[in-house]
């Protein structure tokens, strides 16, 4: 076996009886609910009364919105960078504060370009507050336990949605939006600062010798051939992935279904994501990293090319949804072990960050790529034919990320 470790359950170097505090994981599912729940899925539901309110375009509001994912993919390696040797209380901390700014900007702006810089400081936030700066932290601490904190983590994350979206929509109803953000941002800063400040203070363990078997320098992976393979398969997954979820309702009315049709099977995928979430540790105990890789990103493959290919009935497009979710829901747990498991844990947060960059980048892009692209290929049911091909490609390239032994080390 070429990797670190066949199974996730060994991938870590370190000591098994690492301290692991106690606060700290409950404290980070209450930040990741509260802070994707108000800096990321508010807007959605705020932006068409941001847009009749103010005159600004919706392609130019989105457009802003989707720098702060591509500032948070930049952002995040030196974040990575920080945190491998300072631990996250300092970093998630001040991205807390930096998100509780950042909002304020945006609900103050009195025009789009202050609008913009409001989300660009966001972007930071989201570096420094979202899942990659977790999960370097609960792989530090838990490791090699570290796939259980990462679901939990990871399912709590996914009721951002679920709870902020409803809030949000409420208080939408009998206040400004801008008023709306200012309430989030009371909120993001009530929940978040302290538990970062207070649950993350424990000492940080310090990083664990890198695997004899790996070049032991962040920046000699970083140029490897099976980190820079990940990387482009996880792009090329992660493009066709998003795009999927974006243009989902719209494949559905091409069909002829209604738009509350459209909207269950977006949202009973988001069902599935959660579902595949419960079961990726069990499928990590029971599979080597590389073939559980590949198979993954071509099973997302084979449920974009399935919902290009049948046109209904709608309980079959509902399931395909579903079955895609669960698929989503494995390759976010797939892609926070990717490192762990072929690299150790010594270099996590760096190697995090770069590996993904390029995937947070295109996720960005997606909703105005599939825009573009959908029309010329002759309709959504073929753009997903071709996200499919994207897919397919990319669990090819998936295979060629096993670990060689360097046998210039020991």
């Amino acid at each position: 076996m070429t990797d670190l470790d066949a199974r996730t359950s060994g991938a870590a170097t370190g000591s098994v009886n690492r301290s692991r505090p106690r606060a700290v994981l409950p404290a980070l599912c209450a930040t990741q609910i509260t802070g994707w729940g108000v800096v990321y899925y508010a807007f959605p539901v705020l932006n068409p009364q941001i847009t009749a309110a103010t005159g600004w375009s919706t392609s130019a509001t989105t457009a802003a919105f989707s720098l702060a994912l591509v500032v948070s993919g930049i952002a995040g390696i030196r974040v990575g960078r920080v945190l491998d040797r300072r631990g996250p209380r300092t970093v998630m901390t001040a991205g807390s504060a930096t998100g509780v700014v950042s909002l304020v900007v945006v609900a103050l702006a009195p025009s789009l370009p202050v609008f913009l810089v409001g989300w660009i400081l966001a972007g930071f936030a989201m570096a420094a507050t979202f899942y990659p700066p977790a999960f370097a932290a609960l792989t530090r601490w838990w490791a090699p336990d570290h796939v259980r904190a990462l679901t939990i983590v990871t399912l709590a994350g996914g009721l951002a949605s679920t709870v902020f979206a409803p809030l949000t929509a409420a208080l939408a109803q009998h206040l400004t939006w801008r008023a709306t953000y200012l309430v989030l941002a009371a909120i993001l800063a009530a929940v978040t600062i302290p538990a970062h400040a207070f649950a993350l203070k424990a000492p940080w363990p310090a990083a664990p010798t890198a695997p004899a078997h790996t070049d032991g320098t962040p920046k000699a992976v970083a140029r490897s051939r099976p980190f820079l393979l990940l990387a482009l398969a996880f792009t090329l997954s992660a493009f066709a992935m998003y795009a999927v979820v974006f243009s989902l309702v719209p494949l559905l009315l091409e069909r002829g279904y209604t738009t509350g049709q459209a909207a269950w099977a977006l949202g009973l995928g988001g069902a599935g994501q959660t579902l595949g979430r419960t079961l990726y540790a069990a499928l990590a105990r029971h599979t080597a990293t590389t073939p559980r890789t590949a198979a993954l990103i071509a099973l997302g493959a084979l449920t974009t090319a399935a919902l290009a290919l049948a046109p209904g009935p709608y309980a079959l497009l509902v399931l395909m949804s579903v079955a895609a979710g669960v698929v989503r829901g494995n390759l976010t747990l797939l892609q926070a072990t990717a490192i762990t498991d072929r690299w150790g844990t010594t270099h996590y947060g760096r190697l995090s960050g770069i590996l993904g960059a390029p995937a947070m980048t295109v996720s960005a892009l997606a909703p105005f790529a599939t825009a573009l692209l959908a029309p010329p290929l002759g309709g959504t049911p073929q753009l997903f034919g071709a996200l499919a091909a994207f897919g397919a490609v990319a669990a090819l390239v998936a295979l060629g990320t096993s670990v060689r032994p360097n046998p210039l080390r020991p």
